[in-house]
């Protein structure tokens, strides 16, 4: 069966850090364009970085939200996606997800079909 296992998700003072694991089973990671994404309830699904597979241009894209804070990469002898989030705020409260699709152009959820079941990320002093 196809799937995601994420893990690294859990409580964290502001200005902590915290790096999330995605661990592939059943296809290989470096094959699909892969993401990360959160949720708080009551939103849309945000696209937090997203990076191309390897037969493609291996573009990688960071949201606003990301930018500068998050960075994504992947271990393809794990076969395991990471992000690696960084001077995290309380308005990063949300669960966080990774999804691999085809291809991305704009990181949208939309874009992809595997879905890992998210991870909880609470910031708060």
């Amino acid at each position: 069966q196809d799937q995601f296992v994420e893990s690294g998700g859990g409580l964290v003072q502001p200005g902590g850090s915290l790096k999330l694991s995605c661990e592939a089973s059943g296809f290989i990671l470096d094959h699909y364009a892969v993401g990360w994404f959160r949720q708080v309830p009551g939103k849309e699904r945000e696209g937090l970085s997203c990076i191309g597979s390897s037969d493609s241009d291996g573009r990688t894209f960071y949201s606003d939200s990301a930018k500068g804070r998050f960075t994504i990469s992947k271990d393809k002898h794990r076969n395991t996606l990471y992000l690696q989030m960084n001077s995290l705020k309380p308005e990063d409260t949300a669960v966080y997800s990774c999804g691999a699709g085809a291809f991305f152009k704009d990181c949208s959820p939309v874009e992809f079909f595997y879905w890992g079941q998210g991870t909880q990320v609470t910031v708060s002093s």
